[in-house]
């Protein structure tokens, strides 16, 4: 816990001066001499009464005193609290490896009814992003809570040639940092602060692929990019095992080109095309959820791959808030001197 006006607390130096005049006070203090006829009748009048019920009232008064002051200083304290709003990107691998068909009908369309299924079983206040990767990466849709879009834009994902893992998460960070100022772009020039370890912002970054990163920047480097803006990344290797399987590409667009600027059926069509085994970096994309405090995962098949995106931690993200506490310690000063004022009145000594 800091301060804001932290010289303030220079006036807890009143409360041992009041306890010395309290003590002063007290030896001071003469008692009247009244005359009885018998003694008896003294014992009689005199109330009883412990010494603790005596001074508790005066302490009483110096907490509410103590937490006065301390209010003044205005103490501030890190909370972890609920966010109302949390940003998803999906990063999802479109190269032409994802139009093997080991995974019917092909590992395109079981990712992108497996991404279909993620969006519509989010909150509604969850903003969704899509970004597209294969030689680069294309943001198709920004982060929205309109299912239609999302849909829209999975739907209309299509194949090119490489794979860019690592461009694929600037990308999903340069989207999270249009809608969430704490977060800097990785394409600005902005000095970026890295977070504490174990603060994450309400944002995080699936990465789907089937393949090894061949051109742009490594994903290790964008990991570190991540981590230093506390944007978790979970990554998901997806294929079968020494996969030979032909690749099968084949879906229409209303737009007539694909999201990266080309023609449609760009994967190939039919049952044309060559064939890929998998080559999953599984040691890279596990460093690289470690990294940033994801999780790494792998899916052989359609069912495997929804079961991956079903147990995602998506339902409660938290966002850690420098706070002002002030309130509280005015709350519990006016409770001391509430319950100084009742005790004075219930245990005052008869004079």
């Amino acid at each position: 816990m800091e301060y804001l006006w932290s010289s303030l607390l220079y006036l807890l130096l009143l409360i041992p001066i009041l306890i010395l005049v309290y003590i002063f006070i007290l030896r001071r203090r003469k008692p009247n001499a009244v005359r009885f006829s018998s003694l008896s009748l003294i014992r009689t009048a005199l109330p009883k009464q412990s010494q603790w019920k005596r001074h508790l009232p005066f302490a009483l008064f110096l907490l509410a005193l103590s937490s006065l002051i301390m209010a003044m200083a205005r103490p501030v304290s890190e909370v972890t609290l609920p966010s109302n709003s949390a940003t998803i990107i999906l990063a999802i691998d479109v190269s032409r490896s994802m139009c093997s068909t080991d995974i019917a009908p092909n590992r395109l369309e079981a990712a992108k009814d497996a991404a279909l299924q993620f969006i519509d079983g989010q909150e509604a206040t969850t903003q969704i992003g899509i970004v597209a990767f294969a030689g680069f990466a294309v943001l198709v849709q920004p982060p929205t809570t309109d299912r239609d879009l999302l849909q829209t834009a999975v739907q209309n994902i299509t194949t090119a040639r490489r794979t860019a893992i690592g461009e694929g998460i600037l990308m999903s960070l340069d989207a999270i940092a249009e809608f969430d100022d704490s977060v800097v772009s990785p394409y600005s020039q902005m000095e970026v602060v890295p977070l504490p370890d174990g603060q994450y912002v309400p944002a995080i970054v699936i990465v789907l692929t089937d393949g090894v990163s061949t051109t742009g920047i490594h994903p290790i480097e964008a990991a570190m990019m991540a981590a230093d803006r506390g944007v978790r990344v979970y990554t998901i290797g997806f294929g079968t095992t020494n996969n030979s399987s032909p690749m099968n590409c084949s879906f229409s667009s209303p737009y007539g080109f694909d999201q990266f600027g080309g023609p449609q059926f760009f994967g190939g069509g039919g049952g044309g095309g060559g064939q890929f085994r998998r080559e999953i970096d599984e040691e890279t994309l596990k460093t690289v959820a470690g990294m940033t405090g994801g999780e790494y995962h792998l899916a052989e098949s359609a069912s495997e791959l929804q079961q991956v995106f079903d147990n995602l931690p998506t339902q409660i993200f938290t966002v850690t808030e420098t706070t002002e506490i002030s309130v509280f310690f005015v709350i519990f000063a006016a409770i001391f001197i509430l319950l100084a004022v009742i005790f004075s009145i219930l245990w005052n000594p008869l004079l």
